[in-house]
């Protein structure tokens, strides 16, 4: 088993010359843009890395991997322009640098191409590989907009934000490593657990995301604590504290909800502290990470071959940005 520093060097060779032809220009630079601007290619890699742990990498797995990353590349630029977000990963996105109807059009030929590739795989489980990849590309539809409506909403539950995060985000790291185990011919329950690690390890990485950006060193994030909280985001964090905090705090945090002032930022963090938000986003974090890890040494291969997933399970959870 390689490494997952190993496996993102080798996809990054494809991914870089394989997708999108030189005409019409605008419309494949604006798709090859979005690409060429980095981001950890988690998803693919674990498609890689969910063959490999079966056997060596096929061509079909590698198809698989494209597909997977270009429809998430799909789903950034669309969410983007809902968004109306300027920036991704450090450089203007897709709809601000080329304009937002090329943006759409850059969007949809991702889309197209991410069918094209999962139509090319030649093997015994193309049907199931179709199957799930279809059952995803909807649950993280209807994440997004689930995500759109708690906008607009004064009260979102936990349970609720619970089941958008995991399609939103879980259920395509999830299907990335059941797809790799399909295509290494893994058994029923191998895959199932492979699924349950990803969607698990998926939810517990968005909780640290959500930390991080309350709770983070400015330093090593990368950016300016507290974005969420100025943009008024939906976060586990803030959910818990409304959901716990005393009449007097959930008055003064709904009050802050409708302020913009400087010291907003700090008065909210405040709030959170004297909830305990943070020690419960830890254990949070933590309870689905073991819960990840569970299903992991449940897989019927060697500890050898799952070790790199390990190793990528805890580099995701101590990361600092």
């Amino acid at each position: 088993m390689r490494s997952f520093q190993e496996l993102s060097a080798f996809f990054e060779k494809e991914i870089n010359t394989r997708f999108f032809p030189t005409q019409p220009e605008r419309l494949y630079d604006a798709a090859q843009y979005i690409l060429g601007i980095g981001g950890k290619r988690i998803r693919p890699i674990l498609t890689l890395m969910g063959n490999e742990i079966f056997g060596e990498i096929n061509a079909d797995a590698i198809k698989a991997a494209g597909s997977i990353e270009l429809f998430h590349n799909f789903s950034l630029i669309h969410d983007d322009i809902m968004d109306k977000a300027p920036i991704r990963r450090g450089q203007p996105t897709v709809h601000i640098h080329y304009g937002e109807s090329t943006a759409l059009l850059a969007g949809d030929v991702m889309l197209v191409r991410a069918y094209e590739e999962i139509a090319a795989i030649n093997h015994h489980n193309s049907s199931a590989i179709f199957r799930l990849f279809n059952q995803t590309a909807k649950e993280v539809c209807e994440g997004q907009q689930m995500d759109m409506d708690f906008e607009s909403r004064s009260h979102v539950g936990y349970d609720e934000y619970l089941h958008m995060i995991t399609l939103k985000t879980s259920v395509l790291l999830a299907a990335s490593l059941q797809m790799g185990a399909l295509l290494g011919d893994a058994s029923n329950s191998d895959q199932l657990h492979l699924y349950a690690f990803g969607k698990n390890l998926g939810i517990a990485f968005q909780i640290q995301d959500d930390y991080l950006d309350a709770f983070g060193d400015p330093e090593k994030f990368g950016k300016q604590v507290g974005g969420d909280i100025v943009a008024n985001k939906k976060t586990f964090l803030l959910i818990h504290a409304l959901e716990t905090a005393d009449a007097a705090a959930k008055e003064e945090l709904l009050k802050l909800l409708n302020e913009s002032g400087a010291d907003k930022v700090n008065k909210v963090l405040d709030i959170f502290k004297s909830c305990g938000v943070d020690d419960w986003a830890k254990a949070q974090k933590n309870k689905y990470l073991q819960e990840a890890m569970s299903h992991l040494d449940a897989l019927e291969v060697s500890a050898e071959k799952k070790q790199p997933l390990k190793d990528l399970a805890a580099y995701l959870m101590e990361r600092e940005h």
